[in-house]
C-alpha cells in the first residue's frame, strides 16, 4: 500500500479544506436569510483561518502546497464573504458602496496581476495582509450585526495599502515564490534570481 503523501495529507491542509466547504454553507444561509447563523458559522470559517497556520508551525508541516491551499481558502471565503453580505444586507452595503468595492478590488487585483504574471495564484501571506485580514473580518461583524461603520471605512485603507505591497512584490519578483512576508523579501528573492 502506497504511503500518504504528507505533503497533500496533513492537518493544517485538512482544515484549510474545511475552511473552503465552509463557503457553500454561508451562501446557503445568507440565500436563506439566516444572518444570526451566518454570523456564527463565519465567526467559526475565521477560525479555521487562524487554527491552519497554527497548526502547520506547531507541527512542522509547513508545505508550499499547504501555502497555496490556504490563500485559496482565503480568497473563496473572502469572495464568498462579499456575496453574502450583499445579499443579507443589500441597503447597508449600498450605503457603504465606495469602501465595500474598495475591499473587494484590494483583495482581486493582486490576484489577477498574480494569475498574469505568473499563471497561478500567488500566496504571500504578507503581514500586512494578515492585519487587513484582521481589521476586515472584525469591522465586517461590527458593520453589519449593526454596531459600528467607521472601522469599515478603516479596513477599506488598510486592505488597500496591503494590496499595493501584494503588487508590487509581484511585479518585483522574476520567479514566483511563497510566503513572501514583505516588498524587502521580494527584493532579496529578486537579487537572488538575478546572481542564479
Amino acid at each position: 500500500m502506497k504511503p500518504m503523501d504528507p505533503e497533500i495529507y496533513n492537518w493544517p491542509n485538512f482544515v484549510s479544506a474545511i475552511r473552503i466547504l465552509m463557503a457553500p454553507i454561508l451562501i446557503v444561509l445568507a440565500v436563506n436569510q439566516q444572518p444570526d447563523w451566518y454570523i456564527g458559522v463565519l465567526i467559526f470559517t475565521v477560525f479555521t483561518d487562524v487554527l491552519d497556520g497554527f497548526l502547520a508551525r506547531t507541527l512542522n508541516q509547513i508545505t508550499e502546497m499547504g501555502a497555496r491551499l490556504d490563500s485559496w481558502g482565503d480568497f473563496i471565503v473572502y469572495s464568498t464573504m462579499a456575496l453574502c453580505a450583499w445579499l443579507l444586507w443589500p441597503e447597508i452595503v449600498k450605503q457603504e458602496e465606495i469602501y465595500f468595492l474598495s475591499i473587494i478590488a484590494s483583495f482581486t487585483l493582486p490576484v489577477i496581476v498574480g494569475i498574469v504574471k505568473f499563471k497561478s495564484l500567488t500566496s504571500y501571506h504578507t503581514w500586512s495582509v494578515k492585519v487587513a485580514v484582521a481589521v476586515t473580518i472584525i469591522s465586517y461583524i461590527l458593520l453589519f450585526g449593526g454596531w459600528f461603520d467607521w472601522p469599515f471605512k478603516v479596513a477599506a485603507i488598510i486592505c488597500m495599502i496591503a494590496a499595493i505591497e501584494e503588487t508590487m512584490i509581484t511585479l518585483l519578483m522574476h520567479h514566483q515564490h511563497v510566503d513572501v512576508r514583505t516588498v524587502w523579501q521580494a527584493l532579496k528573492y529578486n537579487k537572488m534570481d538575478k546572481r542564479k
